[in-house]
């Protein structure tokens, strides 16, 4: 028994080291998009209802949060931009601007 779970532990411990990622983590489903657009808005600090306009300027308040020249990371503006072009990719065709 206490062989299996050494094999596991070191199982496990590759796994994270290869491919950066626990193995139960690969048992997760993937996000729905609903589940991304909520996300986005809550990172954002945004209704269901926020404009292009309102969109741009949460996304710009957020950056300069976490700006790397402002002691947050490269990952952080990342997800900032991720979660901006996923509520402005959700509007509807009449409230985007080009």
């Amino acid at each position: 028994m206490m062989r299996f779970l050494v094999i596991a532990v070191v199982v496990s411990v590759l796994c994270r080291w290869i491919a950066g990622r626990w193995p139960w983590d690969f048992l997760k489903p993937k996000p729905t998009r609903a589940q991304q657009v909520f996300r986005a808005r809550k990172l954002l600090g945004v209704s269901s209802q926020a404009s292009h306009a309102q969109i741009l300027e949460a996304h710009k308040r957020l950056v300069r949060q976490v700006h790397p020249d402002m002691g947050g990371t490269n990952a952080q503006v990342h997800e900032a931009n991720a979660a901006r072009d996923t509520l402005i990719d959700n509007l509807p065709d009449t409230a985007r601007q080009p």
